[in-house]
């Protein structure tokens, strides 16, 4: 098997996984609050990470790193998972799953933009045409097609959602910076946020007691979302001898997803949201067409 044809093996299991999240948040968050959500969905994340490092033999590692580098946890952990995944999780108690999912997605033209400053990228004409097309999009699914009179659905939940953005795109800047082995990274980070996350929710909502379905989905949010996914697609990169192609699968993840949204949480999928779906899709391929690097990051939610 070629490197490619396995580096497509892998960014197809990635962007399955994907799709089948922003379902598992809903059903998740039927029992559980955002917060208890995230306590569950990082712990199971951190076992996971944990066993990977030890099948691919890189546990050692994790007492060779300098002190800066779990410093560096200490600081991103607070990112991804505290931050980011409390407003995306607070997204979806608010909205329903078909605005919150298509609405994440809107970080890659956050990261173009914030690219400029902290690195140095020149801001295109393009990617000022694409934003206007993209959050086109965003109001179209927020308004629920009601463009004319602009009165979102929730303005809150919207906030969470495009805020969400912001902080993944900041944390993927910041990961620029980061010479450690991405699983290797990302498993510290969770570990360092993980007893931030229980303290927060033991003062807020309390530890989580919720019926089974809940806690399972939030166990499947830890396992594959923040888990298993962004191993494979760290691979998939690395495999890749092409990483555009590779890249470009990440468009089929929005679609598939509402077929999620439809089937298992019976969500009736409005004209709406497929009218913005595609202007927002169709704004990140215009601004990512000629800077495939830019969507090596993965994609969540």
């Amino acid at each position: 098997m070629t490197n490619q044809r396995q580096a497509m093996i892998y960014g197809l299991a990635a962007v399955l996984l994907w799709s089948t999240v922003a379902t598992a948040f809903k059903l998740a968050l039927q029992g559980l609050a955002p917060v208890q959500l995230l306590l569950v969905a990082c712990a199971a994340s951190v076992v996971v990470l944990g066993l990977v490092l030890v099948v691919q033999g890189q546990w050692r590692m994790l007492f060779r790193l300098r002190g800066a580098q779990y410093a560096q946890s200490m600081v991103m952990g607070l990112i991804n998972p505290c931050l980011y995944y409390f407003l995306l999780f607070a997204a979806f108690d608010r909205l329903p799953a078909q605005e919150a999912q298509p609405l994440n997605y809107t970080w890659a033209l956050v990261l173009a933009y914030l690219s400029v400053p902290f690195l140095g990228q020149r801001l295109r004409v393009t990617d000022i045409l694409a934003g206007l097309v993209c959050y086109s999009g965003v109001v179209v699914i927020a308004t629920r097609g009601e463009v004319t009179t602009l009165t979102f659905s929730d303005p809150l939940g919207v906030a969470f959602a495009l805020g969400s953005t912001l902080v993944w795109a900041s944390y993927w800047i910041l990961a620029t910076r980061d010479s450690r082995e991405p699983v290797l990274g990302l498993f510290l980070n969770f570990l360092c946020g993980l007893p931030v996350i229980a303290v927060v929710c033991a003062l807020t909502e309390g530890f989580p007691v919720a019926p089974g379905v809940s806690l399972a989905a939030a166990g499947y949010v830890g396992v594959f979302e923040m888990g298993l996914a962004f191993v494979l697609w760290s691979r998939a990169m690395k495999t890749a001898e092409n990483t555009a192609s590779i890249s470009n699968l990440i468009f089929i993840s929005p679609f598939l997803s509402l077929v999620f949204i439809h089937f298992v949480l019976g969500e009736v999928i409005l004209a709406s949201t497929y009218v913005g779906l595609a202007l927002i899709l169709g704004g990140l391929w215009l601004q990512q067409r000629r800077h495939p690097a830019r969507r090596e990051a993965p994609a969540s939610g």
